[in-house]
């Protein structure tokens, strides 16, 4: 492997596979280039980004294998890698930028000091997260009256204050007091994608097709960020990728255009029979059903693991959150800023007086590679052994996975993307003309792309 990194991207990558029970790729076929930083960042996300698209690209290799008998030559770059870390920044349409909209002007997303001197990371982007948590702490809509309030805290008791209200906030921490908690100590048990074999059934072979994953269908009930990149990076490989969400849920519409490219989209309402009753149609034809919500909520509208195992066979189904699977918090809402905070990242880019968040969202499209990842070992082992799946990722076991990486780079020292022209893939669509950074993958027989242009919400009837 050709690789002048920053960590041993080789060793790295070794053992990513072996975590998944994926073999090693013969010698030559893996080639990672470049090197960190390239953001600010003091620890090698971009390097780290590139390792988990590599195994992507194994897996991927490995069911083309199944399909044809051959295997192709996997290429990532380390400035491509990192660009799509913040891929949506870049967005562009009609020559313009789309910037994200501004919700209650995001003061809630931000990290205050405590009473005590430690410091709390907020999330209350969306209108109801920021009435919700202004409504804990006692605040007004401004950064001056939530720090005001804050002051008024102890770090530990606003955090569960804000657990029991249902909202967003955790207690910034060093990567050695997260692994202390029950919760980080629950999550150092699994390793950063969880594929477990829920049930026995007939192998189900790859269906025909000209791409690795021609044929097969995933249903994406994902929302902002980690949950629809992973929709977005099977759906590069040739998956029919069905996004399906709520036309009552909030959203954000540049993040919207950033994640669902090579899709389609479509309106239910669970909260209403019909709907539920389609969605379970949609079930029984599916090969992957991808879900971003919180436990328990889908469990109770019939839609959990168990439920869906029974009534599809064979079915993968993918869960992906903030804090993990297992654990105390595995029921908490949290979001990339939360993922950073609670694992130790913050605190190492910015330091215990000030902590800061990294310049790239790297839990979030770190989870939604990883994600994908796991599905796509999933459909290997159902194609070769039979079998229904669960598998499981959240921003917190990526946050931890890049802390254990340790800070290697100098935020000095960031270079940048330079000219980004060559980065881009344009496409004309219903609303303009679109230009989004390439899926960063290289591969030599099957290059990833989205056969078609991403779509406003709801753009489509909810059928594959």
């Amino acid at each position: 492997m050709i690789a002048e990194t920053v960590v041993d991207t080789t060793a790295l990558l070794s053992e990513l596979l072996a975590s998944l029970g994926l073999q090693e790729p013969p010698p030559g076929e893996v080639t990672i280039s470049g090197r960190d930083p390239i953001w600010g960042a003091r620890y090698p996300i971009g390097e780290a980004a590139a390792v988990v698209l590599a195994a992507i690209g194994v897996a991927v290799n490995d069911l083309w294998e199944l399909r044809t008998g051959r295997r192709q030559k996997i290429h990532v770059d380390v400035r491509r890698a990192a660009a799509s870390l913040r891929g949506h920044w870049y967005q562009l349409l009609d020559g313009e930028e789309t910037p994200r909209e501004d919700h209650l002007g995001l003061v809630y997303s931000d990290r205050y000091q405590c009473k005590d001197g430690r410091w709390i990371q907020l999330h209350g982007g969306f209108p109801h997260l920021g009435e919700g948590t202004s409504k804990v702490i006692g605040s007004e809509h401004t950064f001056e009256s939530i720090s005001a309030a804050v002051k008024q805290w102890d770090a530990f008791e606003l955090e569960d204050a804000l657990a029991a209200a249902g909202m967003c906030g955790v207690v910034v921490r060093s990567g050695e007091e997260w692994r202390a908690t029950e919760q980080g100590k629950a999550l150092l048990q699994i390793p950063p994608v969880q594929v477990v074999k829920i049930a026995a059934s007939d192998p189900v072979p790859l269906p025909p097709g000209d791409r690795p994953l021609a044929g097969l269908k995933s249903l994406d009930l994902t929302r902002v960020l980690a949950g629809p990149v992973s929709g977005r990076t099977l759906a590069e490989h040739g998956a029919e990728v069905l996004h399906i969400t709520s036309p009552n849920l909030p959203s954000v519409p540049p993040y919207v255009l950033a994640t669902n490219p090579g899709k389609l989209s479509a309106y239910l309402d669970l909260s209403s029979p019909e709907d539920s009753d389609q969605l379970l149609g949609l079930v029984s034809e599916a090969d992957l059903f991808v879900q971003g919500y919180r436990a328990g909520s889908l469990e109770r509208r019939g839609f959990g693991v168990e439920e869906l195992a029974r009534r599809r066979p064979g079915l993968v189904y993918v869960s992906v959150n903030c804090y993990g699977p297992v654990g105390p918090w595995r029921d908490r809402p949290g979001w990339e800023q939360l993922g950073q905070s609670a694992t130790g990242l913050a605190m190492g880019q910015g330091g215990p007086e000030h902590p800061t968040l990294m310049p790239a969202q790297a839990c979030d499209y770190g989870t939604g590679y990883f994600t994908a990842l796991g599905a796509l070992v999933a459909l290997g082992r159902r194609a070769r052994e039979g079998g229904s799946y669960r598998v499981a990722a959240s921003l917190c076991q990526t946050g931890m996975w890049l802390e254990r990486l340790g800070m290697h780079c100098n935020p000095e020292d960031a270079v940048g993307l330079g000219d980004v022209s060559d980065l881009y893939v344009h496409y004309d669509t219903t609303i303009g003309r679109l230009s989004q950074f390439a899926p960063a993958l290289e591969l030599s027989e099957t290059p990833p792309h989205w056969a078609r242009p991403a779509v406003p919400l709801g753009t489509h009837p909810a059928r594959f």
